[in-house]
């Protein structure tokens, strides 16, 4: 038999759970096996330009040159060292910013429901499941109200399934509609996904536009520094030199163009910029998401909670009796309520207390401050009600509910079985028309619910009639209803939107809004924030035309407004607008946003107020559901492009100060003795690059950051090249010859004199070293920025470059 109501209800107690969860341990998955340390040390050995260092390594050993080959062993290990340690330190960042997604599912315990966190859930617990939850455990379904489960992290199957009382629910899944309460009977490593986590290996993820650029770069360097390796030793066999002395020649050239630090250094650049991000309450799920968002040319963004501070108040309340004004914001019980006459008053308790016991969402006191509980909107109308001074704990508990037909995104409405009564709410186009009232009464709330939207109001409509009947659907349920009243809700914006518009605009990306609300609301809100001007166009979702060419070049401008879209036109709208060209960052929060957040370049979850399936499917997680928040990544994101690319133009001008003194033997015919030797070259890779590179990685952005449009895909674009091989590199090579040169003519040696005393040259030699040396240091500064000098930069404001 199973649990009688009663049980139900009450769940746990405190004291069993911590009983079985001292027996069974936490609900956590086991972590996916990593590689060993040494594993993952020896495959920093083996990347592309390891192995072209390996195989000097051969040949220096070879040609019994051990000095050599160990020399370049030490580079070899020394920034293996490095990148291991960064991969480290990535992978520290990443599990402490992971920690900072929500973990927390609500449970019957003592008799009452309580947020508990996942991990502490334990078999036995009771769970209370809405659309948007991700099932924690697996369970036995106890109640069911149109429950509708997304299988497809387990199965691959898009659609969802239902599951009736009785049936099983697996950890892992998401419930897409409806309502559950289901009892945990197992949990951890004994859940299904656990098994089948432990038995399937990882996919390879999709290879990134960055990933796939830093390849041909890869692959461009190495081959150029083995031609070019290889042309210099021909040269040395055509002058007569011997092929022993023809081996440290081409190694030390093949071995001066080959950029050991650029792939540790991408890897801090990228986790620099995680961590930046996180700061400003930007999580990242994937690295490479932090550059791909400096790309964005297109934000398509929701208004509740993005562009709005997502705290509903109700503000106004009509009933075909009259009106009443609540004067007073937040969630608070305390509120001063105006009406016409006590007759209106109570119609209006009446039209509170409906909406309240057709929602799930409730108000609590946590620390003497009042906090919505589940969706804001809701939580709102439980607060008007007991600002009225009504008693909302039955409708809290939820325990009155006998039959709920859940919100669905195409009805833009929900309805309850509670109590006798059948209650239904949801936005006034949607319910008016299901309404048996008279039509003046019924167009006298189409006039007022058209003045809010205008105002940029949130309206919702209430409705209910006596249940004759137990209804089988939300259609049957929803038939011969009398309205109640209507409700307006303010969220406010947020006070630096119009700021951070703005400089969405500067940065030449284009912003859209893209909401479910009214288009009066939609364009009011719009209108007030700065993201509409006072000409643009608003859209409604069901007139978008069919064909994505036609939807791409309609809405491929800047304030388009898009309202009463469905999950469906969210996901062709990121289809088309990519199509076009565009970099496509898409938020959403709702369960239905999981597709069109995939289809975008970069996925936008929201952190507070999103569903467990928008996060899983995005790429970045909004911490406090903030616009300015996407801003600010974008701003590090393209930091991040540009660290990666002043890391290149350090290395290539240090690339050309090497290879000169080469250049000069090759065509004086040898007469001119190196200014440089291998060993010499390796010492600059070791010490300079590296460590320079890892200041440059970590540059904050520049104040022009967003003053510009996105930057190019390609890291070796022609102003790089330029600044590397036609200013700075050409300016490090002259000053390094000069200082060797000039040391050769003080101790009296002079061209075609024959080869100068070991010690004369060991000095010019020096002195050209340490020529390339100080001019790396400058160069380092230099490549922090293509158009300010380092004093209006400011000497010390990359304290990786000196002293903060």
């Amino acid at each position: 038999m199973g649990p009688d109501r009663d049980e139900l209800r009450r769940g746990l107690t405190q004291q069993e759970a911590r009983a079985r969860l001292a027996a069974d341990g936490p609900n956590l998955l086991p972590q996916p096996a990593r590689p060993s340390g040494p594993r993952r040390l020896a495959a920093q050995l083996v990347n592309p330009f390891a192995l072209l260092l390996w195989g000097a390594v051969v040949l220096s050993w070879l040609a019994q040159l051990a000095t050599m080959a160990f020399a370049i062993v030490a580079v070899v290990l020394a920034n293996a060292l490095f990148s291991f340690a960064q991969g480290r330190r990535a992978d520290r960042a990443a599990e402490t910013l992971h920690r900072l997604l929500p973990a927390e599912v609500a449970v019957r315990r003592d008799g009452a429901v309580q947020q508990v966190g996942a991990a502490q859930l334990v078999v036995g617990d009771v769970l209370v499941l809405e659309a948007g939850d991700r099932v924690p455990a697996d369970a036995a379904v106890l109640a069911a109200s149109g429950l509708l489960v997304d299988l497809s992290t387990l199965t691959g199957e898009g659609e969802a399934a239902a599951v009736l009382e009785g049936g099983a629910l697996l950890a892992g899944t998401f419930v897409v509609e409806g309502t559950a309460e289901a009892r945990v009977t197992a949990t951890g490593s004994r859940t299904r996904l656990a098994g089948i986590a432990t038995a399937t290996t990882l996919v390879s993820a999709h290879v990134t536009p960055l990933t796939a650029e830093l390849r041909r770069v890869v692959r461009g360097i190495g081959l150029l520094a083995l031609l070019v390796g290889a042309a210099f030793f021909g040269l040395s066999v055509v002058l007569g030199h011997p092929v022993a002395e023809g081996y440290p020649l081409a190694l030390g050239v093949t071995v001066a163009l080959v950029p050991e630090a650029l792939l540790p250094t991408v890897t801090l650049a990228l986790a620099w910029g995680a961590e930046q991000m996180a700061r400003r309450q930007v999580l990242v799920r994937s690295l490479d998401a932090v550059e791909t968002l400096g790309s964005t040319t297109f934000v398509c963004t929701d208004k509740t909670g993005t562009l709005t501070c997502n705290e509903m108040t109700v503000v106004e309340a009509w009933v075909p009796a009259g009106f009443a004004r609540v004067v007073g914001a937040g969630y608070g019980p305390a509120a001063e309520i105006r009406v016409e006459a006590p007759s209106v008053r109570l119609r209006i308790e009446a039209l509170a207390l409906s909406g309240a016991r057709c929602s799930r969402g409730y108000v609590h006191e946590v620390d003497g401050t009042w906090r919505p509980h589940g969706d804001p909107m809701e939580a709102a109308i439980d607060a008007f009600a007991r600002r009225l001074g009504l008693d909302t704990d039955t409708p809290r508990s939820g325990a009155h509910l006998d039959v709920v037909f859940a919100f669905d995104p195409h009805r833009r409405r929900m309805s309850v079985l509670a109590d006798g009564s059948v209650l239904a709410k949801g936005a006034a186009d949607a319910i008016l028309p299901l309404c048996a009232d008279p039509p003046a009464s019924l167009d006298a709330a189409r006039a007022v619910a058209l003045e809010w939207s205008a105002r940029g109001l949130r309206v919702l409509a209430v409705a209910g009639r006596p249940a004759v009947d137990h209804p089988a659907d939300a259609a049957s349920a929803e038939q011969g209803l009398r309205l109640v009243g209507l409700l307006a809700l303010h969220d406010p914006p947020r006070p630096d939107v119009a700021e951070a518009l703005a400089a969405c605009r500067l940065a030449g990306v284009r912003v859209a809004m893209i909401t479910g609300d009214h288009p009066a609301t939609a364009e009011a809100i719009a209108t007030e924030v700065g993201l509409r001007p006072p000409d643009g166009p608003v859209h409604v979702g069901a007139d978008l035309p069919a064909d994505d060419d036609a939807l791409g070049a309609l809405l491929d401008r800047d304030g388009v407004v898009v309202a009463r879209v469905t999950p469906e036109d969210k996901l062709r709208i990121a289809r088309a607008l990519r199509a076009r060209g565009h970099v496509v960052a898409m938020t959403g929060d709702g369960v239905n946003d999981g597709p069109a957040l995939r289809e975008a370049d970069i996925g936008i979850a929201m952190g507070r107020s999103g569903t467990d399936v928008a996060r899983e499917a995005a790429d970045l997680v909004l911490l406090d559901d903030h616009f300015a928040s996407i801003v600010a990544g974008i701003e590090l994101g393209r930091a991040t492009f540009v660290n990666v690319r002043r890391f290149l133009t350090y290395h290539l001008t240090d690339n050309v100060a090497e290879l000169a003194p080469f250049v000069v033997w090759g065509m004086t015919g040898g007469t001119v003795p190196l200014a440089l030797g291998v060993l010499q070259i390796l010492a600059l890779d070791l010490g300079t690059d590296t460590f320079s590179a890892v200041a440059l990685g970590a540059e904050p952005p520049a104040r022009t950051a967003l003053r510009r449009p996105p930057a190019a895909g390609r890291l070796l674009d022609r102003r790089v090249l330029v600044r590397a091989f036609g200013v700075l590199g050409p300016t490090e090579a002259a000053l390094s010859l000069l200082a060797f040169g000039v040391s050769l003519g003080a101790a009296g040696w002079r061209p075609g004199s024959g080869a100068p005393e070991a010690a004369v040259l060991a000095t010019a030699s020096g002195a050209a070293f340490a020529t390339v040396v100080l001019g790396q240091a400058a160069n380092a500064f230099a490549c922090r920025s293509a158009t300010r000098p380092p004093w209006v930069l400011g000497w010390w404001s990359n304290p990786l470059l000196g002293p903060a």
